[in-house]
């Protein structure tokens, strides 16, 4: 697989033959539902603990994907089989065919892999691959949520971003006893090529292998991209006529430092695009969280936020230095993907450069497990975050719109075993702007919260980092927020 990345690399890069699937591709979303992928033809069925269903051309992707088996030892590839699918009515009225209609070498969109999860008895999706190198993982009970990536590539730079393709897949047929399915996958784009191994572990793990070709200078690479929602929170009140007091896929990026230092940025849907990034020499790793697991905290019966997974990056080698960053574009639409998180090295790859990669992505509820090695936060965590006007009900001359009082409140770890006589203190640090009126208090559940007033410099971004400290000792980690003035108009 690598030498084939090497080999396409080497070469003048060669598009996708779109055609292919143009009468697919044409399906609107409504046609491209309706059709269905026979259970009963799964790849394996009834004959491993892993099952395979393909996704059917068109959809909006319009790049084929040749789908190969490996099995004992020999590699065959899957032409397209209409048969495998049942097509209803308005998706045969739009293809205008019969199912055999597309050519066996459109190959197929993706695939989804079925496994015992939540019930030793019934086959559940654990992962889909499906679109450009996109894909996503679901842990137990979860329901699909944010996204993973193979690669991102010049990924907010002002020429434009590259979307690199997954062309395709072989997929190894797993034991009888297996507990892991393993498969590779073939990038490909103008700037890069590369070959992917995959060991998927229903409802805990995904690792991923990568060696990447570069063809072309790259402005940037983004490595383990996680791509997520985030419309609204009460983090920052008013401005959505919306009945749900939440809505988002994600709403915190996570961070842990080469240090031992957990770091939490809660995400905002500001005015502008905004690109900001945590720097570190060899993270442990990093991913994005919907901490909020609770269903009053969202009340939508359909989209089920409070049921999306986390993912964290699960770093086990050295990355040098570089920095997690997070790209946050302003959205209107709960449809609209708008948050990516990922790691970029220092140093732009040039043509001829090679860079081996390798972590594990995991899914998780609110907070990592101590399964499998990860890393255990035991510090207390950001609970919430609020941001208001700094103004007392009936003032008579009440501070300027722009002076913000900012509340974060800190829960978990050794907070509640504390006295509230103990004396618990904040560091606060801020890149611009004034800050006053410093303050711990104790919360009801034995937590803290942290308070303070905060006058921007202008419209001047203020970046701010806190954590608690007890008798000398970090008791907390640490919040981080980039605070726009021009969000209080």
């Amino acid at each position: 697989m690598a030498e084939e990345a090497r080999r396409r690399a080497s070469s003048p890069y060669r598009a996708p033959d779109h055609a292919l699937v143009a009468a697919a591709a044409d399906l609107d979303y409504a046609a491209y539902r309706d059709i269905r992928f026979r259970d009963e033809r799964a790849i394996w069925h009834g004959a491993a603990p892993f099952e395979v269903q393909l996704f059917h051309p068109g959809g909006g992707s319009d790049v084929p994907v040749r789908i190969h088996l490996v099995e004992d030892g020999a590699s065959r590839p899957l032409d397209f089989d209409g048969s495998l699918f049942d097509y209803g009515e308005l998706a045969q009225g739009a293809l205008e065919t019969s199912p055999s209609g597309p050519p066996p070498e459109v190959g197929y969109a993706g695939f989804r892999v079925l496994a015992t999860m939540n019930e030793p008895t019934k086959m559940d999706e654990v992962a889909a691959f499906l679109g450009a190198s996109y894909f996503r993982l679901v842990g137990p009970s979860h329901v699909y949520g944010l996204s993973s990536r193979g690669l991102a590539v010049d990924i907010a730079e002002s020429g434009g971003e590259e979307f690199p393709d997954f062309v395709g897949f072989w997929l190894v047929r797993p034991e009888a006893d297996a507990d892991a399915l393993t498969f590779y996958g073939l990038l490909d784009s103008p700037s890069v090529a590369g070959a992917y191994r995959f060991d998927l572990r229903p409802g805990t793990s995904l690792d991923v292998s990568a060696r990447l070709f570069f063809r072309e200078d790259v402005a940037k690479v983004g490595i383990a991209p996680l791509t997520s929602m985030y419309l609204h929170s009460p983090t920052i009140p008013g401005g959505h006529d919306d009945f749900r007091p939440r809505v988002h896929d994600s709403e915190g990026l996570a961070m842990l430092t080469s240090k031992g230092e957990w770091v939490w940025r809660p995400l905002t849907n500001g005015r502008g695009v905004r690109v900001t990034s945590l720097r570190d020499v060899d993270p442990a790793g990093f991913g994005l969280v919907q901490r909020t697991r609770d269903f009053d905290e969202y009340l939508d019966l359909e989209a089920r936020y409070h049921r999306r997974p986390s993912v964290w990056v699960d770093i086990d080698e050295s990355w040098g230095g570089g920095g997690v960053e997070l790209l946050e574009i302003p959205t209107t639409s709960e449809f609209n993907d708008n948050v990516v998180a990922y790691w970029v090295p220092d140093g732009d790859p040039v043509a001829g450069d090679t860079l081996s990669v390798r972590y594990r992505l995991v899914t998780f509820d609110s907070a990592l497990g101590s399964t499998d090695g990860l890393p255990v936060r035991r510090v207390a965590a950001v609970a919430r975050t609020s941001i208001g006007w700094d103004a007392l009900p009936g003032e008579a001359e009440p501070p300027p719109r722009s002076r913000r009082r900012v509340v974060v409140d800190f829960e978990g770890g050794g907070l509640p075993s504390l006295s509230p006589s103990e004396t618990v203190t904040a560091s606060l640090s801020v890149s611009s702007g004034t800050t006053t009126d410093v303050r711990v208090e104790v919360l009801p559940n034995g937590g803290r919260r942290a308070t303070f007033s905060l006058e921007p410099d202008g419209e001047r971004g203020a970046d701010m980092r806190l954590f608690l400290v007890h008798t000398d000792t970090v008791v907390s980690e640490t919040w981080s927020y980039l605070w726009d003035p021009s969000l209080v108009r």
